[in-house]
């Protein structure tokens, strides 16, 4: 199993940190800029250019030990801001990848059809995923197929 390390490359096209394709995964992890102040935090998960392409948008709080994902999607692309505590786990093809994301930290993983995925909230308080899917969610003909990567 692969770390997903972090890359020092730019990306315009995001308020983000660092850019980072895993190699040879097609996903792209971005290190997401988040601003503090006294009332707590605050970032953009994506930006103008590409906001119009998303058909879905789904935000999750998952608690502590809870495990959410667990599939790949066979049509939509998704993109997924994770503030964390959580672990990440990526799968394309037969290669596995993981990337632990600090409690308080972010980062956003953008996995296109076919590579599974999962987030496990490994802190002790709520995590959150804002999810982005440029397919339409449609609970009668789910885009997802099951691919267990973290067990409970």
């Amino acid at each position: 199993m692969n770390s997903l390390p972090a890359s020092s490359s730019c990306n315009p096209g995001f308020a983000s940190k660092q850019k980072e394709r895993i190699l040879p995964m097609r996903a792209i992890v971005d290190e997401i800029v988040i601003h503090r102040d006294k009332r707590g935090v605050v970032f953009e998960p994506l930006s103008s250019d590409v906001l119009g392409a998303q058909r879905n948008v789904h935000v999750v709080l998952t608690e502590p030990g809870s495990i959410r994902g667990n599939h790949r999607h066979r049509l939509g692309m998704e993109t997924v801001v994770v503030y964390g505590p959580a672990l990440v786990r990526l799968r394309d093809g037969q290669e596995i990848a993981e990337r632990v994301v600090a409690d308080g930290g972010s980062a956003r993983f953008t996995i296109p059809q076919g590579v599974s995925h999962a987030f496990k909230n490994i802190g002790d308080r709520a995590n959150l995923l804002v999810c982005f899917n440029t397919s339409v969610h449609d609970r009668n003909n789910p885009d997802t197929e099951p691919d267990v990567l973290i067990e409970d």
